[in-house]
């Protein structure tokens, strides 16, 4: 068995771990990252790519925000659509300069993996499915794996579980230690990514009687655009031509008009769901990212929270090593489930108020769409209502 010592390691290499590993590196705590699939597989993963203010700060902390402000787009506002018309809500006007930027995902991760590279900092890819975590509940806990018919133990003195909701760090904990809170919602996204111009100019939510429809970007020559769709929809019953057709349907006439289609790069359906996991940390081992919490995109929390998160670990773990104190890692589950819960609670308002909901019994038909409008309508028309959405849209503090 080969045998690897460090401080702190860092399960999974999505934009999570590997922005907790280029925080560590700042303030000289020692590292490895060990991720399950192949770097070419990380990158491929289609995902968000709307950025918090602070989530560029965090980023700029680390180092790694060089190509984000120079290719990113500033977005000073984002749009509604109801009843067929057009409604912008100012973000910058009402939160003090703040703003979003669309800058996607992947574009994050590859450069965090650059920056990793450039300082020879250590990531174990394809360690595959032996990935395993081990006395966490101690102060020596261990993470192995088998790779190229070798096993290998990592032991440090925490461990950083960033390897979303499927990974082995939640999975591991005792049942009896952990509590799960969760929703599951009625339908899915089915997402296209074309070559084409961005139909609007901001990122726009659509509500319709046929559903929903998001138009986002990712350059100003990629489009990424979604449509409310059924739970067991299926990928191959959506040709380009009909998603088109109905994605025009779903956005206001002008708009409609002047949109540009083509082929598109990928399609995919997901499911939405509300999760929390509490708490966040046992023993020596944190969970962060979507191993702790997922949101319904409606709102782009996602990544934002998972930032937020590897931003206070960081910093707690500095505190730790250098100051010798546990008072930051102590207080790591509370003060970030208060910020994740604050972001759930948004992204559950901002999905129940733009999607399209099966009836309830005992409700007649079109009541929840009319209840939809009207709530629509107060936010338009009440400066109250608008500066507390853009609060949560841009993002509540770290």
């Amino acid at each position: 068995m080969k045998t690897l010592s460090t401080q702190v390691v860092i399960v999974g290499a999505g934009p999570s771990g590997l922005l907790l590993g280029a925080l560590l590196h700042k303030t000289g705590i020692d590292h490895i990252i060990v991720e399950r699939q192949s770097a070419d597989y990380v990158l491929g993963r289609i995902r968000a790519g709307v950025l918090e203010q602070g989530t560029v700060d965090v980023l700029g902390r680390a180092g790694v925000a060089e190509r984000l402000h120079k290719e990113g787009l500033r977005h000073d506002a984002f749009a509604l659509i109801f009843k067929g018309e057009f409604h912008r809500i100012h973000i910058a006007q009402r939160q003090h300069g703040k703003h979003m930027t669309v800058y996607g995902q992947t574009e994050v991760t590859r450069d965090l993996m650059d920056h990793r590279a450039a300082l020879g900092l250590q990531t174990i890819y394809s360690a595959g499915d032996t990935v395993a975590v081990r006395d966490f509940d101690t102060q020596q806990p261990r993470v192995s794996f088998r790779q190229n018919g070798e096993e290998i133990e990592i032991k440090a003195r925490f461990i950083a579980g960033c390897d979303g909701y499927h990974g082995v760090c939640r999975a591991s904990v005792p049942a009896g230690s952990i509590q799960n809170f969760e929703k599951a919602y009625p339908f899915g996204w089915l997402g296209v990514l074309s070559d084409t111009p961005p139909v609007y100019h901001e990122v726009t939510y659509s509500n319709t009687e046929r559903g929903f429809a998001l138009s986002s970007m990712r350059s100003l020559t990629r489009s990424r655009y979604y449509i409310q769709c059924g739970i067991d929809e299926k990928v191959e019953n959506w040709s380009d031509a009909r998603f088109w057709t109905e994605f025009k349907a779903r956005i206001d006439p002008e708009a409609a008009k002047r949109l540009i289609t083509g082929p598109a790069l990928e399609k995919s359906i997901a499911p939405l769901r509300s999760f929390v996991a509490e708490p966040m940390r046992f023993g020596s081992m944190f969970l962060a990212g979507d191993a702790a919490h997922i949101v319904p995109p409606t709102g782009a929390k996602g990544l934002n929270l998972a930032a937020g998160d590897v931003n206070v670990l960081s910093q707690a773990m500095a505190e730790y090593f250098t100051e010798q104190s546990s008072g930051g890692i102590d207080n790591y589950s509370a003060r970030c489930l208060r910020r994740v819960w604050n972001a759930e609670r948004f992204s559950w308002w901002f999905t129940s108020l733009m999607h399209k909901f099966p009836d309830s019994p005992g409700q007649s038909t079109g009541f929840q769409q009319k209840m939809q409008e009207a709530e629509l309508d107060y936010l338009m028309h009440s400066e109250a209502a608008l500066q507390s959405i853009t609060e949560n849209y841009v993002g509540l503090p770290h």
